[in-house]
């Protein structure tokens, strides 16, 4: 299935992106399921994505968890804890 994932202020600047469309495995991905297929690409991306690195998610702008259940064609969103206007 695939999602677009957006990256926001400390995260877009990491990564250098800002929002791509990714394909995730059908049935039963979540958060971390993609976190976890994020962080496996390089270096940048496993910092953003580390365990002790506070990142928030949403999903189609509902704040979720990593347990949340991804959809196909759904909107997810990283950004740190605090961004500016």
């Amino acid at each position: 299935m695939k999602v677009t994932v957006r990256y926001f202020a400390s995260v877009r600047e990491a990564l250098g992106i800002d929002v791509e469309e990714v394909d995730v495995a059908n049935g039963g991905a979540t958060v971390a399921d993609l976190r976890l297929q994020l962080a496996a690409r390089d270096e940048a991306a496993a910092d953003v994505f580390s365990k002790g690195r506070p990142v928030r998610v949403a999903i189609d702008h509902v704040m979720r968890s990593d347990a949340c259940l991804l959809n196909d064609d759904c909107e997810v969103a990283f950004f740190p804890p605090v961004t500016g206007g």
